[in-house]
């Protein structure tokens, strides 16, 4: 992680597959933190400014061919940039701790491990747009691919869904992106926390809490 210095917030990403339920898991940890007295930023990738918004807007609507993988690296790299510069470092500066729903992570399980790019090529590129900028801590939410497209599906017969490019790629694609976070969190056990999506709501929320306060909190 990067040594922000003694003053500076911490910075948390949550990943994890379609449906896993990274957006409902981010506002809960918020109130937690909240309750603490923890100033909080949530935000997420790519997006958070309205430049990045404009970018995501290309991403993740129309078909699913729509852009090849290098293509959605590069866009998703240029939201980075004005997200990290805007957002992300201004907050931890102040002391706020940022929750960001997907960062770096995504980039290399979506358009590495299930698109097929480098993985050396995307981690050079986002440090390219992002600097040495790190999560302190990672939440890798795990859901079976097949269980988390069908929520997914849910949420968007539930109302005007447009952001469902990506759920429309094929299941093995989606069997990639969860091999590849369970891959990262293997490689970096010391930032990534796996929690079981596939729990009730209440329980993983409490493990999240638990691996906050755990690896965060001098007193736990």
């Amino acid at each position: 992680m990067v040594d922000r210095g003694p003053t500076a917030g911490r910075f948390i990403t949550v990943e994890g597959g379609e449906g896993a339920g990274k957006s409902t898991h981010i506002r809960l940890l918020a109130a937690w933190l909240d309750g603490r007295g923890i100033e909080t930023v949530t935000t997420r990738e790519p997006g958070g400014t309205p430049g990045a918004e404009a970018i995501r807007a290309l991403i993740v609507t129309g078909a699913p061919d729509r852009w090849d993988a290098m293509t959605e690296a590069l866009l998703i790299a240029a939201a980075r940039r004005d997200h990290a510069g805007k957002v992300i470092r201004p907050a931890l500066a102040r002391g706020a701790w940022v929750l960001c729903d997907r960062f770096a992570d995504s980039t290399l399980a979506y358009q590495g491990y299930a698109g097929g790019l480098p993985l050396d090529g995307l981690a050079a590129l986002t440090r390219f747009a992002a600097g040495d900028l790190t999560p302190d801590l990672t939440i890798v939410l795990d859901l079976p691919a097949e269980a988390g497209l069908a929520r997914a599906g849910r949420r968007t017969a539930a109302g005007p869904e447009t952001e469902t490019r990506f759920e429309g790629r094929d299941l093995r694609f989606h069997e990639a992106v969860r091999d590849g976070f369970l891959d990262i969190a293997r490689k970096e056990p010391a930032r990534c926390v796996v929690v079981d999506a596939a729990a009730p709501v209440d329980d993983v929320a409490r493990r999240i809490a638990a691996a906050v306060g755990e690896r965060l909190f001098a007193d736990g």
